[in-house]
């Protein structure tokens, strides 16, 4: 019984679906076409002879048309979605079983009409042809006919292909828009029609068209915008006072569940008009699958997204290493909901503990080390020497010497473009860091490093706070008119430190393609947008001056480093010609730790890398240190001598 339900299940255009349905409709219609075929062609007078040819040739057209129809699996389709590509299938069936039939019935019956052939592929190609256009458009009118109270009155802003595919969507789901018309700014697109939708004008007609229309929304449909075209469709949508949403990028779209179920609210990613990024993934799923895998810093912007991407390449293990213990159950939540088969170990520790990182390693025998634990705040480290020292250079030393003793196979450090002629206390150590890992290539453990900028919405990054701002009713606070930054996302930056740890093979500074630079006060006018409000006039910008540590540019290479290209486009290789690192350092900065000697460590990193130019800044809380010293140094001397 659940089969002969299953076969006769249908709904209002029931029998289209159902291939019992759909056989019964071509049969009518090989037969219905046939017959007509022999009426047109003797003016609907046909004699004896061509009456008893007709019930003769009638089943030979209806058998061999069902075959060649069955073979191009035609009688399966949904008709209400047929499609051009549909349509060009049929014809080609049409004009074979025509061919194949009037071959058949000519052997039989050398008196038949070729005529009667070409009227009966004519007529039988019109017939198919039609009868599913014909349940498309009652399907689409039945669609169209319903209740449209609640139905949101929308513009798509985007012609392309992206905007015609986000309209069939909206036809053929359940979602309450309305679709008025396109917006394009395209001058030879306006008055045109996409799916019998106008393009009613351009981005500079939105505001005219919103009011004229009644407009409640638009869908920007254009994965492919930059930066700038985004924040100018942007302000044509605010100008309007139209609310907007956005489409993915395509890469998007293909992995996740299609067009109209991601339309989501412009983000502050696509202002910046980044481009998706382009994973060789077999690379990466070599260097990862069924690999025991640690990450230092995990509960990090940088360390729990590398967790999640890691996760998606069947690791046997991740080793979740971290100080901060909120962030780290954050991260095994995360992980154990999203990636339920894949085994996330928490382990709290410091990479300061030399001991503590011995035992982790040992116990769990991880292939594969990013390390991505670090201090990165730049001003605070200018007021925090001692701290800076001991976690990026120390600790990153730590890390790199257990994986050497335990044959780790390869060991990715997490860089800084801060670390280019550095100007700052956070930029210079991450400089000796690379410089120091690159001086401990061993038989066993490949060290590399991968150098990056500002990451969106990291940490500490302007992003959040901008939001904050916002959200208190501004200002905004920038540093400089002119400073710039590079940036890039979250799930860039990771995905791209995987493509790059995968390429490595020890001693490399990978640098990631971070695009042109962006001026912060131009980020934080976006932003203002973003939230619908003016710039300058609901949310004012506040200049505050540079905070120590800070210059207006960042660069990505030192005078001492070659670019070498990759097979992969947004990551570069720098060679570096420096000399080969001395690692009889690290005991002298132990020592100038355990002795509070700042100034003696300033000049230690100055010998590290000649390059480095601390700010005025560090220079004089350094001068006050010492001043304080010697004065404390004169009041212990005069009170010995009263004493």
């Amino acid at each position: 019984m659940s089969k002969i339900s299953n076969l006769l299940h249908f709904d209002r255009f029931g029998w289209c679906r159902s291939r019992v349905y759909a056989g019964i409709a071509h049969i009518t219609l090989f037969a219905l076409s046939g017959l007509a075929a022999y009426l047109l062609r003797f003016d609907f007078h046909i004699n004896a002879t061509y009456r008893t040819q007709l019930l003769q040739t009638i089943p030979i057209w209806i058998v061999v048309k069902m075959i060649i129809f069955s073979a191009g699996h035609l009688n399966r389709g949904l008709w209400k979605y047929v499609s051009v590509p549909d349509l060009i299938s049929i014809a080609l069936a049409n004009l074979l079983a025509s061919a194949l039939s009037a071959g058949i019935i000519y052997t039989f019956d050398v008196g038949f009409p070729r005529s009667v052939a070409i009227l009966d592929f004519i007529l039988c190609l019109n017939g198919t042809v039609g009868l599913r256009v014909a349940m498309r458009l009652a399907a689409e009118r039945r669609r169209r006919s319903g209740s449209r109270i609640g139905r949101a009155r929308t513009l798509i802003y985007g012609g392309g292909a992206a905007g015609m595919m986000l309209l069939r969507e909206i036809r053929d789901s359940s979602l309450r828009y309305e679709v008025c018309g396109f917006i394009d700014d395209d001058p030879g697109k306006k008055r045109m029609f996409i799916l019998r939708v106008p393009v009613l004008g351009a981005g500079k007609d939105l505001a005219a068209l919103a009011r004229a229309h009644r407009i409640a929304q638009v869908l920007i449909a254009i994965p492919s915008a930059t930066g700038e075209q985004m924040t100018r469709i942007l302000e044509n949508c605010y100008d309007s006072n139209v609310p907007c949403k956005t489409v993915p990028g395509f890469k998007d779209i293909i992995e996740g569940r299609g067009l109209s179920a991601q339309i989501r609210e412009v983000a502050v990613e696509d202002l910046l008009g980044r481009n998706p990024v382009m994973l060789d993934e077999s690379g990466i799923r070599e260097h990862l699958q069924s690999k025991v895998v640690m990450v230092t810093g995990a509960g990090g912007s940088i360390g729990s997204e590398l967790c999640r991407q890691i996760a998606r390449f069947e690791p046997q293990a991740i080793i979740g290493f971290d100080i901060a213990e909120t962030a780290l159950f954050q991260i095994e939540q995360v992980m154990l909901e999203a990636f339920p088969t894949v085994r996330f170990i928490p382990e709290i520790g410091s990479i300061q503990n030399p001991a503590r990182l011995d035992q982790v390693i040992a116990q769990y025998s991880p292939a594969v080390i990013y390390h991505a634990a670090a201090y990165k705040h730049v001003p605070m480290m200018e007021t925090h020497i001692f701290e800076a020292t001991q976690n990026n250079i120390l600790g990153t030393y730590n890390v790199a010497a257990a994986a050497a003793r335990h044959g780790v196979e390869r060991f990715i450090m997490i860089s800084s473009d801060k670390s280019v002629h550095p100007v700052n206390i956070m930029g210079a150590t991450k400089r000796i860091a690379e410089l120091l890992i690159n001086g401990m290539q061993a038989e066993k453990t490949r060290y590399s490093s991968v150098r990056f900028g500002n990451v969106l919405g990291s940490n500490g990054s302007v992003v959040p706070i901008f939001k904050k701002q916002i959200a208190a009713g501004g200002p905004i606070t920038v540093t400089h008119p002119e400073m710039r930054r590079y940036f890039m996302t979250i799930p860039e930056a990771a995905q791209l430190v995987l493509q790059a740890a995968a390429m490595g093979h020890g001693g490399e500074i990978f640098v990631l393609d971070m695009g042109e630079p962006v001026k912060i006060v131009d980020l934080a006018r976006k932003m203002i947008l973003l939230s619908g409000f003016t710039p300058d006039h609901q949310i004012k910008i506040q200049f505050v001056g540079i905070r120590p540590g800070e210059r207006l540019y960042e660069e990505l290479r030192t005078l001492n480093e070659d670019v070498v290209p990759t097979y992969h486009e947004k990551i570069k290789i720098f060679v570096d010609h420096s000399a080969r690192f001395d690692l009889s350092c690290i005991s002298a900065l132990h020592e100038l730790i355990d002795r509070a000697d700042a100034t003696g460590l300033l000049l230690e990193i100055k010998d590290l890398i000649p390059d480095f130019n601390p700010g005025a800044h560090l220079l004089r809380q350094l001068v006050q240190e010492s001043r304080m010293q010697s004065g404390l140094q004169v009041e212990n001397a005069v009170v010995a001598q009263v004493q």
